[in-house]
């Protein structure tokens, strides 16, 4: 059989033998990675590395009235899940123990501090500061890595997923919520016509930076300036005073569009930084509060210091270097330039290449961070009222710091879903839900929603359609009808959610690989045709000429192990650039890698797994899979099955059932049914009676709906046997007779007539018998 060809490319004379057992690939990915496990993985990374972080950025307390004082933390560790019995005697617990006596399982969160105590220096060690809420199956949790008989001594099921919090006995689950990227650039259509907007976000501080056209103007606005501010003037705040430097920064070859920007500069007779900074001073937002360090400083300094760490705040800024700042400016402006005579150079928020998923670890984070430096401010204010007062005995912080403000806070947001953070103004509602549990299959939907930010009651098609880059990520079929249509989502079977890699190794494998050193290059070329300018999760990390073998370098090293697996690299032609990410958040899927139009995955590899030798990691250790994101897909010639591919293809889909859901797994043949048939399906398949576990005795729901003789389905797909539904099935398997003499066959019901003749009087009976039980 011939393949078709594509222009002068040579044809391959025989067909690529098909894989008949790579679909057991999917079992191999499911028991490594699971269907919660991206709720896991998140929560593990923050218990294990984003804690310490977020105690080592706020580690030090001190307080105006004793120069001497000050508290430090040099440690923070997260125990293991227990009970407070009274008189200080706690005891180890289980999920099941607490959802039995309606508490909450949570693991004491302690500390090791140096303080000083008088004129002493002293350190200890344990010192409790709150309660995390402990999601199941996590590294902390009594669950992880037990077998079946260990689990069902703790009563629990073995094939509960886990992924979710038992608050005040209540099962509760932080859905993961849809987000547009932050730190990066997205042009659209403003208020005023084209806008570039980035939203910044550090540990420090989220703020929202715009560039936008008003008449034939460019100004750049933030809410920390009272007026809209035009952008040469910010540029010579950030010290670049020559117009040509401006120009070189922007790199657009028609210098005429940015004269009357320019002339803003001579207008208001600013030729020099300080004169700018002096005129950014007065255009400042009053503060609320005044602090005593910004009484003492000029309105200029403050000026300067909103724009080293405020405005474009994800951008660092070095002893006042604004280069960097100053060429990710001028490349907003560029952006805008070119979306003016452009249509193609608008982005679409409903791409999923510039979405992010919030998962339970991040949220928690972002409300931990919030309530411990809430915790430190209160112990700076208790150390400033005390220490006048007292001076029997020395100061001892030690007595004052209270544990139930944490406990309190990660209770609260997760039992209620209300997540209010006052210093980034962001209050949400509903974060959290109760876990259905309907059935089986409903509680492990659930644990796969996607949750978006957008108002259920606008009547906008766009985030509700169906976006070609879901393909494969999201279900297609999984959404609810009405309102929320097309706004909550479901993940596909083989969908990952990546988490934070860290960026030093990219850094220098990047510099290794011919990308300049951003400041290392002459304004000039930054924008020159032959270039290409290289980010690392939205920052400017330099340029390069050979933007091919980079990408190449950084795929090769990807594959042989040497980076992280969910690094994702890819060129745009059209901004002339190669993003590298590595941030958390990103949708991504494994894919066979073919080479040469031929599969690397061979037989002898699924034989190596199927006799346990191999496992889904090693496969991809070894290069023969590796996962790609929405973006990188773009760059990628995918096959759906081997008789797809040509020379070109670059990856061969494992299974293509995995492009559908957990619910919509459910469906023998969706393949055969009108589309909005699989829809209803996947909302009444949660609905089904059946078991909800193993151990369903040993609980005490208020409400259950439970099938007496639940029966595993005939026709099964294999989603139904990965996801374990046929050993918790729910209903029962139709048996349906029908024998219609003359009737009339409408959509979902058969009309039949009586017939009184002799001759008949058997078939007759019979259809009377079928007509009844079908009205039954």
């Amino acid at each position: 059989m011939e393949e078709d060809c594509f222009g002068d490319e040579k044809c391959f004379s025989k067909p690529i033998k098909t894989l008949e057992e790579k679909w057991k690939l999917v079992p191999a990915f499911l028991k490594v990675k699971g269907l919660v496990k991206q709720h896991i993985d998140s929560f593990n990374y923050f218990i294990n590395v984003e804690i310490k972080k977020i105690v080592e950025a706020n580690n030090r307390v001190t307080c105006d009235a004793d120069p001497i004082f000050y508290l430090k933390y040099t440690n923070v560790h997260v125990g293991n899940p227990d009970v407070d019995e009274g008189f200080n005697i706690s005891k180890a617990t289980t999920p099941h123990e607490c959802r039995l006596r309606d508490m909450t399982y949570s693991a004491p969160i302690s500390v090791d501090i140096e303080y000083t105590k008088g004129n002493q220096r002293v350190s200890k060690s344990g010192l409790l500061i709150g309660r995390m809420p402990i999601m199941l199956r996590s590294s902390n949790c009594v669950l992880s890595n037990k077998s079946e008989f260990e689990l069902a001594k703790m009563n629990e099921c073995p094939l509960d997923p886990g992924g979710y919090f038992v608050v005040k006995g209540q099962e509760k689950v932080i859905l993961i919520q849809e987000q547009l990227m932050k730190n990066r650039m997205i042009v659209e259509e403003g208020k005023w016509g084209i806008q570039c907007q980035v939203t910044s976000s550090t540990h420090e501080k989220k703020s929202r930076t715009m560039v936008f056209v008003k008449g034939n103007k460019y100004y750049l606005g933030h809410n920390t300036f009272t007026d809209p501010i035009p952008v040469s003037i910010i540029f010579k705040a950030m010290n670049i005073t020559s117009d040509l430097e401006i120009c070189e920064l922007i790199g657009v070859e028609d210098v005429h569009k940015l004269t009357p920007t320019l002339e803003e500069c001579h207008n208001q007779k600013l030729y020099v930084q300080d004169a700018a900074l002096k005129y950014l001073g007065t255009k400042l937002v009053v503060k609320r509060f005044v602090t005593a360090a910004s009484r003492i400083k000029t309105p200029a300094d403050e000026a300067r210091d909103l724009l080293a760490t405020t405005v474009l705040a994800h951008v660092p800024v070095e002893d006042y270097n604004f280069r960097l700042k100053a060429i990710y400016l001028g490349l907003m402006v560029k952006r805008v330039i070119e979306a003016q005579s452009d249509e193609k150079f608008l982005d679409d928020r409903d791409y999923y290449g510039n979405k992010r998923l919030e998962l339970a670890g991040s949220l928690i984070s972002l409300m931990f961070e919030d309530v411990f430096k809430r915790f430190n401010w209160e112990l700076k204010n208790t150390a400033e009222k005390t220490i006048p007062k007292i001076r029997a005995s020395p100061f001892d912080i030690v007595k004052y710091m209270r544990s139930d403000l944490i406990t309190n806070c990660l209770v609260f947001a997760i039992s209620t879903g209300n997540w209010t953070i006052k210093r980034f103004r962001m209050e949400r509602q509903g974060v959290t839900q109760v876990l259905s549990r309907l059935s089986y299959i409903s509680a492990l939907g659930m644990m796969t929603r996607v949750n978006s930010q957008f108002e259920k009651t606008r009547k906008v098609s766009g985030p509700r359609s169906l976006q070609p880059s879901q393909w494969g990520m999201l279900c297609p079929s999984d959404t609810p009808e009405g309102e929320a249509c097309g706004l909550v989502k479901n993940l596909a079977l083989m969908t990952h959610i990546t988490t934070e890699v860290d960026e030093l190794p990219l850094i220098r494998l990047a510099s290794n690989s011919g990308v300049q050193d951003i400041y290392m290059v002459p304004s000039f070329s930054i924008h020159a045709s032959d270039s290409f300018l290289v980010f690392l999760n939205g920052n400017i990390l330099g340029v390069t000429k050979t933007f091919k073998r980079l990408i190449n370098t950084f795929r090769l090293m990807r594959r042989k192990g040497y980076i992280s697996g969910y690094v994702s690299i890819y060129p745009s032609y059209l901004h002339r650039a190669v993003y590298i990410s590595s941030d958390s958040g990103r949708l991504c899927r494994p894919y066979i890698i073919v080479r040469k139009g031929v599969p690397l995955v061979e037989e002898k590899h699924i034989q190596e797994l199927e006799q346990g030798i191999r496992g889904f990691e090693d496969f991809v250790h070894d290069g023969l899979i590796e996962f790609l994101d929405v973006n990188e897909e773009n760059d990628s010639f995918i096959a759906c099955y081997e008789s797809d591919i040509i020379q070109k293809t670059t990856h061969l889909e494992i299974a293509p059932f995995t492009l559908l859901g957990v619910c919509a797994g459910l469906v023998p043949y969706p393949h055969h049914n009108q589309s909005p048939r699989n829809t209803y399906q996947c909302a009444m398949g949660k609905q089904a009676m059946g078991t909800i576990g193993y151990n369903q005795k040993n609980r005490m729901d208020t409400l259950m709906y439970n099938l007496v003789y639940p029966q595993a389905p005939m026709c099964k797909t294999k989603s139904i046997e990965l996801t374990n539904f046929d050993k918790l099935p729910a209903g029962q398997n139709a048996t349906i007779a029908v024998m219609s003499y003359s009737g009339y066959d409408i959509e979902d019901a058969l009309i039949l007539n009586k017939v009184y003749s002799c001759k008949y009087k058997i078939q007759s009976n019979l259809c009377s018998i079928f007509a009844f039980s079908s009205v039954t």
